[in-house]
């Protein structure tokens, strides 16, 4: 990476990142904070806010603020300090895992929130296998040391076992659950005390000269202290010391530890972003790389939200820019349609606020409002014929038909599903024989939102009855064989919401059956969204 040219300080000053974590480990409170020592707001919220108590801000979609979870995932940007962060929380649980792995395209950073008590859990390791297949540089955030926390050398081995990597301390708690004081801060050899008195107030922080300083022990009793100096040497001895270059190619995560209910700890991770994150990242086409410098804008759709203001209707593109200096007003090439597209809208998010967006850089996101003109996958140019890879679609798990309540709004629940569809929230396939959609999802959960979404949304209740099949593989090969299946296969051929072809089976049999018989077909479970 070091032999590239500097890049432009506008650019060079962006950290787009996305946060990443098990259900619950406190990814939205840590958003908040992020939020609130941005400037962006005064005073955070609470996921399950108490009476009057606010209420978060990423969490827009009225089945979020009722259950608690985030099920999709939204896009914030702030500045901090001198720099530019453009933040990306993603649902953790795992029925919206295909949201989140799409949203890692889009970001050139994680941070992934660990719950002290907990350690690794399975939707993390996950999350973490696709940082992985991208190199994403990691930071790790160990969340919850105000409550009964593991021990500290524990939560590190952990890490490194089950995820492969290494992990170098960046802070070290003193104390945990009731006695949690605080943090050490290795790297600039600082004292971070909490303040458990005013949840929304930055830690304040003492200037020391080493841990002999005898400055310590006003601060931290003696048993504590101890233990701190016992534990740091320990540390010093057995863990590695933070290499940023390391750090850059995926193989280090630093460790910061605190509460981000607290607003502890928060203000360290994000210095920690700010001075080690990488800056905006080339991005991968069919074509060739694509450098933030260069001067004409590129851009691709990560993700489509469909009725963010329910009263118009609209749906929002999610766009990563890739290269160049957006401005408002801009012509830019929609490469699918080959058909130009004035952006005269374009937004910048503040979680369910917006403001218009004058003008952006290679490595923000903006939200451009369409009517289903922009898909997941789609590039935006100014001229250049460019197709951006690596974003997937994968093969539902679960797979409903579903049906009108009022057998009359037939037409109505097909524009409903169809909007779903662009917006990447289920998969829809209408089958060559009989009426009716059927409903793909990989996690159970995302039925009850697609029938409460459809009923707020479009007034129309549905109910999803189970289906015959079980899994959906795409068809492709030479057109006339392809044809031919299709032919004596009708009762298990259906179409996507783009028209492709689609194999409908009950059982690894019927897959098996096909690969048998039809060596020149290719079935797949995944499907890039390419142009």
């Amino acid at each position: 990476m070091s032999n590239r040219p500097a890049l432009p300080p506008e650019i060079a000053r962006r950290r787009t990142f996305a946060i990443i974590a098990h259900p619950d480990a406190g990814k939205t409170t840590l958003t908040e904070k992020f939020l609130l020592f941005g400037g962006a707001i005064q005073m955070a919220g609470q996921v399950r806010a108490k009476g009057e108590a606010r209420r978060t801000r990423s969490d827009f979609i009225k089945m979020e603020q009722d259950r608690g979870i985030s099920v999709s995932a939204s896009a914030m940007s702030f500045d901090f300090g001198q720099y530019r962060f453009n933040l990306v929380d993603t649902p953790g649980h795992s029925d919206f895992s295909e949201d989140t792995y799409r949203t890692l395209t889009a970001v050139d950073a994680a941070i992934m929130v660990i719950d002290g008590a907990k350690g690794v859990e399975s939707q993390t390791r996950k999350l973490f296998e696709v940082c992985r297949l991208r190199d994403l540089p990691i930071l790790t955030f160990c969340n919850k040391m105000d409550r009964e926390a593991r021990d500290t050398f524990e939560i590190i081995d952990e890490i490194q076992e089950n995820l492969a990597i290494d992990v170098a301390p960046a802070s070290w708690p003193i104390g945990s659950g009731r006695d949690f004081l605080g943090c050490y801060d290795i790297l600039n050899d600082r004292l971070e005390l909490m303040d458990r008195a005013d949840r929304n107030r930055v830690a304040e922080t003492v200037q020391i000269a080493g841990l002999d300083d005898p400055k310590l022990a006003e601060h931290i009793p003696a048993d504590l202290l101890e233990k701190l100096r016992e534990e740091l040497e320990m540390a010093r001895e057995l863990l590695p010391s933070f290499d940023a270059k390391s750090f850059l190619e995926g193989h280090m995560t630093p460790i910061w530890f605190g509460s981000a209910i607290n607003s502890f700890g928060v203000k360290e991770l994000m210095d920690g972003i700010g001075k080690f994150g990488p800056e905006p990242q080339p991005q991968p086409t069919a074509e060739r790389k694509i450098a933030p410098e260069e001067k004409p804008v590129t851009g691709f759709v990560f993700k489509v939200q469909a009725n963010m203001d329910p009263k118009h209707r609209d749906r929002v593109a999610f766009v990563r820019l890739a290269s160049g200096h957006f401005e408002r007003g801009m012509k830019l090439t929609h490469v699918r349609t080959k058909k130009p597209m004035a952006v005269s809208n374009p937004v910048l998010f503040l979680a369910a606020d917006r403001e218009l967006a004058e003008e952006a850089w290679a490595g923000d996101i903006i939200g451009i409002p369409n009517h289903g003109q922009l898909r997941i996958g789609d590039a935006l140019t100014e001229g250049e014929a460019l197709r951006f890879t690596g974003i997937p679609s994968f093969a539902p798990e679960l797979l409903q038909t579903v049906r009108a309540g009022d057998p009359m709004k037939a037409k109505h629940l097909e524009k409903a599903l169809m909007q779903f569809a662009e917006e990447g929230a289920a998969k829809v396939f209408k089958p060559m024989i009989g009426s009716g959609f059927i409903v793909g999802v990989v996690g159970a959960l995302q039925f009850e939102v697609l029938a409460s979404r459809i009923e707020i949304e479009y007034g129309l209740p549905v109910r999803f009855e189970s289906s015959q099949f079980t899994s959906a593989r795409w068809v492709s090969g030479p057109k006339d064989k392809v044809e031919a299946f299709a032919q004596s296969n009708k009762g298990h051929m259906a179409q996507d919401h783009d028209g492709d072809l689609v194999y409908l089976t009950r059982l690894q049999w019927d897959i098996d059956r096909v690969s048998r018989d039809h060596p020149e077909l290719k079935l797949t479970a995944t499907k890039e969204m390419m142009v």
